[in-house]
């Protein structure tokens, strides 16, 4: 008896040979029409369209993935909009898991540079300003 062992979306199944039916490692039983069905809705992701439409390579680093490999390929969204997927896959890339998450990354790193700067620069550098004065002192206004 040949034993095929399927992923679909975070559930292992088991097809076995003998009686055609799937085995879920969660709830017992499927049949090859539910099979079909989970089949079909992956496809139907977005992540399964993109991988049809674009070379398995990475757009950053353009590392080339194939096999157990693919699977560290991931779908980045260009504009960060997970809900807009349109059906020629104009708002996707795709990204090894270390680009993409390099990609998100840096958008967090400018995030915390875009807050809000206080109006007292003094407040900014622990109260001390070390250059204040300075253009005084080059205009040859010395302090008394």
């Amino acid at each position: 008896m040949k034993i095929k062992t399927i992923y679909e979306s975070n559930y292992k199944y088991v097809m076995e040979r003998d009686d055609m039916s799937l085995k879920d490692s969660n709830n017992g039983n499927l049949t090859v029409s539910e099979a079909l069905r989970f089949k079909k809705d992956r496809e139907n992701t977005y992540r399964e369209r993109a991988l049809k439409l674009f070379p398995w390579i990475c757009g950053h680093c353009g590392r080339e993935f194939d096999g157990k490999r693919l699977r560290e390929l991931t779908v980045h969204h260009k504009d960060h909009n997970h809900d807009n997927n349109p059906p020629d896959g104009s708002n996707w890339e795709l990204l090894c898991i270390y680009c993409h998450d390099n990609e998100h990354s840096r958008d967090q790193v400018a995030d915390a540079y875009d807050q809000a700067v206080p109006d007292n620069p003094a407040e900014n550098s622990g109260g001390v300003n070390p250059f204040a004065g300075l253009g005084d002192l080059m205009k040859g206004n010395l302090p008394d």
